[in-house]
């Protein structure tokens, strides 16, 4: 079956369910969780991409706190307040 014929089935199934305003609103609710499973997520990558970014990082800066230092002093002292 393509998209086409699909997308027809689809219609003609809503066409039966729009009589029932309850059962419209369960297919809606349905519809827009199958809508979400398409959206991307940035924070999903594949086990390769993860350790490429991490050795990435470890070519980065490297900062270390001062005795006696406390996290918002750290970042202070590199300017990011």
């Amino acid at each position: 079956m393509n998209a086409l014929q699909l997308n027809a089935e689809i219609y003609r199934s809503l066409g039966v369910l729009s009589e029932d305003e309850n059962m419209l609103r369960r297919a809606a609710k349905y519809l827009k969780r199958l809508a979400a499973q398409l959206k991307h997520d940035p924070a999903l990558m594949t086990e390769e991409e993860y350790f490429r970014r991490l050795d990435e990082a470890e070519k980065g800066p490297k900062y270390k706190m001062l005795p006696d230092e406390s996290l918002d002093d750290m970042l202070t002292r590199l300017g990011y307040v």
